[in-house]
């Protein structure tokens, strides 16, 4: 364990409590405990507390106070604001658009929807991880409900063109997921519906923010309550509150100076990683990007072991990737991007961060990442310039069908998982002269990703997929790839 103070680098799971906050919940533990909703003294103090901080979100957030509701959380905020929308304009339709890359509680409202005899449509996006505004309008139909588009990724920090992708929506709501976004940017106009976490701006656990704008038809699923203008049912914790408001409202003053500096951070390690770490990937949008995060994938890693080593190291980050040994699929959103999945390690920095720190976190990654790789015996190649995402990713079974090669070196990596199948490859490439083809036989789902983008970084060619039973196998799928140099 390193004596060094331990670096917590996982501000997009949850910031830590800002200090105004900190006092902020003191004061309001002690004034704000009554309930809001009577009459006597404590019950009006507490109403005034809470009518304070809803008229501070309200402000910040470009809103009407009225318009304003507490959650419990950003994810309770997606899911009554999704499920309250498409409800309430049920005689619209039952599609729901929304992209490929939103947060887990944008899917799984979906899947719930769609369980229920809803439409949905998915709109990809690109290596970089964007939306296009006019493709995402495009999926828009006639009996389409309500879109949904997050303001900012909550992986790779790619920010999305919300503004320019509401302007072409007509009348269809837009629900926007700024949880990743709100405090650190101002919030992007053209939402119908709007939802935000406290504890990702330094507020306290346990407090979200559902926005309704007046006019949009919303009906709440729940069961009737009087409180929190009938959208969220059940008592609402005000000291909580008070201390969101007032923590959102230091963060938004501090955001322009503090963006800056974070954002400088940010690019050197954008910049660092992959001239200090053979074989990295940078992920997410280069310009267009969240300033406090920045997202890389190491081959023939598991991202899991990784952040095992930095957490021993006393670094606390986090992975977008699910390609771990004790899961079988990879992530959603690396998936839609079509990169690099395994060895993901997401570095979000937290308000105060200084350089001092991140070279701390520079200088001990390229040797956890060797260790790791060690036992592999690999022969690496040094490390090359920072990739930045900008080209299509290879669609599964791209490539023209042929016939199967019988010259080809067929490799059996079926039943081992991410990322055993590209580190099967990468030991037996070197077998094969140039102009031969390689056929990687796996059933895992990252190694449709994995190997693609493992041909992108060593310079080969991805030449799509096969059946697996061309090749004798009686499952998967066979991954072609041809040496090249």
């Amino acid at each position: 364990m390193s004596s060094s103070p331990n670096l917590y680098f996982d501000a997009a799971s949850t910031a830590p409590l800002h200090p105004v906050a900190r006092q902020a919940l003191a004061a309001a533990l002690d004034e704000g405990w009554g309930d809001p909703a009577r009459l006597h003294r404590s019950g009006r103090q507490a109403r005034m507390l809470l009518d304070a901080a809803r008229e501070t979100v309200a402000e910040l957030f470009g809103a009407r106070p009225d318009e304003v509701s507490f959650t419990s959380s950003g994810t309770q905020a997606v899911h009554l604001g999704m499920l309250g929308a498409l409800r309430g304009r049920r005689r619209t339709g039952r599609h729901l658009v929304h992209s490929a890359v939103e947060h887990s509680s944008v899917l799984h409202t979906a899947e719930l929807f769609a369980a229920d005899g809803g439409e949905l449509t998915a709109v990809g996006v690109d290596r970089a991880g964007l939306v296009s505004p006019a493709g995402f309008a495009a999926a828009v139909r006639p009996d389409t409900a309500l879109a949904v588009l997050q303001s900012a990724n909550h992986e790779v920090g790619t920010v999305q063109p919300v503004a320019q992708t509401a302007a072409l929506l007509g009348e269809v709501p837009l629900l926007v997921d700024a949880a990743q976004s709100a405090g650190r940017l101002p919030v992007p106009p053209g939402w119908s519906l709007l939802a935000a976490s406290a504890h990702k701006w330094g507020g306290p656990a346990g407090v979200g923010v559902l926005a309704v704008r007046k006019g949009v038809r919303f009906a709440s699923v729940l069961p009737a309550d009087e409180r929190e203008s009938g959208r969220v049912p059940g008592y609402v914790n005000v000291p909580a509150i008070v201390a969101a408001a007032a923590s959102l409202r230091a963060v938004r003053a501090e955001a322009a100076a503090e963006n800056a500096r974070l954002h400088a951070l940010v690019e050197r390690i954008r910049t660092a990683v992959p001239q200090l770490v053979p074989q990295v990937e940078v992920v997410g949008d280069p310009v267009h990007r969240l300033p406090h995060l920045v997202t890389f994938s190491c081959l023939y890693v598991d991202g899991e072991v990784l952040l095992t080593e930095l957490d021993r190291a006393g670094i606390a980050v986090s992975s977008g990737s699910s390609c771990t040994s004790s899961t079988l699929t990879p992530s959603h959103v690396l998936a839609a991007m079509g990169v690099l999945t395994e060895g993901n390690v997401r570095v979000s920095l937290p308000t105060g961060t200084t350089a001092e720190q991140v070279e701390r976190f520079l200088a001990v990654l390229p040797g956890l990442v060797a260790r790791v790789r060690e036992p592999l015996g690999l022969d690496l190649p040094a490390p090359a310039a920072a990739v930045q995402p900008t080209a299509a990713a290879v669609p599964p079974g791209g490539a023209e069908p042929h016939a199967p090669a019988s010259d080809a070196l067929v490799l059996d990596a079926l039943g081992k998982r991410c990322p055993l199948p590209v580190i099967e490859l990468a030991k037996r490439f070197g077998e094969v002269e140039p102009g031969r083809l390689v056929v990687v036989l796996a059933d895992d789902e990252a190694a449709r990703l994995d190997i693609p983008a493992w041909c992108e970084m060593r310079g080969q060619a991805y030449e799509g997929e096969a059946p697996a039973a061309d090749y004798g196998a009686d499952r998967g799928f066979a991954y072609l790839v041809r040496r090249l140099s």
